[in-house]
Formats: C-alpha cells, structure tokens, sequence
C-alpha cells in the first residue's frame, strides 16, 4: 500500500514517516498544501493522511480540491484536538477519518489498516487465490496454511498482483504502486523483486505471468491449475 503523508511537522512526520515504514508501507511525505496537491494530481496513492495546518495551501483545500476531481481515495485527517469545527469541515468535504492530536502511534496503524483495507473493497478481509491466502490486516501470506517468509517489497507487490489477478500489471505501474514518491528505482530492481516472489509461491501452483517488455500478469488459479495437470498428463 503506498500513502502519502502531508504533515509540516518535521517531527511528527519523520516519526509516522519510520512507523508505517517498519509496518510495511511506502510512504510518501510533503510538507505543505501545494506540494500535497501536485502528489495527488499526479500520482496514485491507496491512503492520505492529511494535516489540516499545512502552509501555502490548507489541508481544507487540498481535500476540496482531491473530491472535486472526483477521487474516492480514502482520508485521515489530523487535526488539533480543540479543533472541531475543523475536523467538521473536513468530514463534510469527504474525509473518511480524523484523529486529534496527540494519539498513538498504535490507534493511527489500526485506523490505516481499516481505511486501506475499505479502500480496497471492504467486506473479507482474506484474499484467496488457489492455494495462497492473503490476509490484508495482518499483511501476511500463506501457501497450503504455510506462512511465507516475505519482505515488504515483495508483500506489497503481492498485494498489487492479487488486486488485478488475470491482468497485466506494467512495471512503470508496480513503481508506482511500490516506491516512494521520486525514488529511484530501476526496472532491473523490479525484475528482482518479482523473481524472488515467483520463486516463494509457485511451489504451490500459483503463476506470475512475464509478458515481455509490457510487465506481468497474476494468472487465474483455475487456468494455473488446469495447465499443470495438462503438464502432468502429457509426461505420463
């Protein structure tokens, strides 16, 4: 899941910037409105949280201006906790969330787990796929009730596969989806990534797909299935 955090205070931020790093997201952090904007103007993100105080463009305005383009993409404000009218007008311009300061670090992850986890659907929180399950809380894996020994990078490249099982997914896409905003990450980088994850879960039957020089593809289990006991057969 990749977010992106507008907060101009540098401790708070650099904080919230670590935690959410430790727990398995790219965190992407602006320090003012307009920076925020130019990010969601041209970027794809799961998740924002959003300081209501940020210099040259109000937190306010960044959230009026994401809504009236007409992006559904899920809000968490942070606001002062005597602050209420603001916290007001933020949910009245579409935010899905808020959260006073001070707070703990543990009520944020938690209350980032349900947003992102309602920003890809809601309902189960369990994706399965053959014999892989993927449980988006815990942002853990499993082949046949086997946890799988996975690093972030390869959870999160996990998730964006599941998410579009049966179609193509570009590598300029999995940058997108996978590294902070303005990391540099050669496409060689991306090939290492998918290598390691094809190596961990095709041992139980489930493929990525290399469509060369496009990007890869999650294939469906039912056709995974069915093309390994063609295989099977035709050695017989």
């Amino acid at each position: 899941m990749r977010i992106l955090l507008a907060e101009d205070d540098s401790v708070l931020a650099d904080g919230l910037t670590r935690s959410l790093r430790q727990s398995g997201y790219a965190i992407d952090c602006v320090r003012n409105g307009q920076e925020a904007d130019t990010a969601l103007s041209t970027q794809e993100f799961d998740l924002l949280i959003l300081d209501l105080g940020l210099p040259k463009l109000s937190g306010l305005e960044v959230l009026r201006r994401l809504r009236a383009r007409g992006s559904l993409l899920p809000v968490l404000i942070l606001t002062a906790a005597d602050s209420i009218e603001q916290r007001v007008n933020g949910l009245d311009l579409g935010a899905d969330d808020y959260m006073a300061k001070p707070f703990a670090l543990s009520e944020l992850e938690a209350r980032v787990r349900a947003l992102t986890r309602r920003g890809a659907g809601g309902g189960a929180t369990t994706i399965k796929h053959g014999p892989l399950s993927y449980d988006q809380v815990g942002r853990s894996a499993y082949i046949n009730e086997q946890m799988l020994d996975l690093s972030a990078r390869e959870l999160g490249l996990l998730e964006i596969l599941l998410a579009r099982t049966g179609r193509l997914v570009s590598k300029e896409q999995l940058v997108d989806h996978l590294c902070e905003w303005g990391e540099e990450v050669s496409n060689n980088a991306i090939e290492v990534y998918v290598h390691r994850l094809r190596k961990k879960i095709e041992v139980g039957g489930v493929r990525i797909v290399t469509v060369r020089g496009l990007g890869y593809c999650l294939e469906k289990y039912s056709e995974a299935a069915r093309a390994a006991a063609d295989s099977g057969s035709a050695s017989k």
